[in-house]
């Protein structure tokens, strides 16, 4: 995945959950990945068969516990090295 697209799927992504929540979103870069972060509201779960489809771009995605709630989640993973 190259930069740009990898940042136009970070910015998809992001919209879509903004989109679907309610709420803008986390994203928060980690070492070789982006990671993009909803708490679970009641509005986001009535729509949960499309946050799913959002979630599912992502390298690996679930769902974390918190003092707060639930926080739904997805990594899209960053370029890293060359291609032959």
């Amino acid at each position: 995945m190259t930069e740009d697209h990898q940042l136009a799927a970070v910015q998809s992504a992001a919209a879509q959950l903004a989109l679907l929540g309610g709420t803008p979103p986390r994203v928060i870069p980690e070492p070789g990945a982006i990671r993009i972060e909803t708490e679970v509201t009641p509005r986001l779960a009535d729509r949960w068969p499309q946050v799913l489809e959002v979630l599912n771009r992502g390298a690996d995605f679930g769902l974390t516990l918190t003092h707060a709630g639930q926080t739904a989640w997805l990594r899209i993973e960053r370029e890293t090295g060359t291609h032959p």
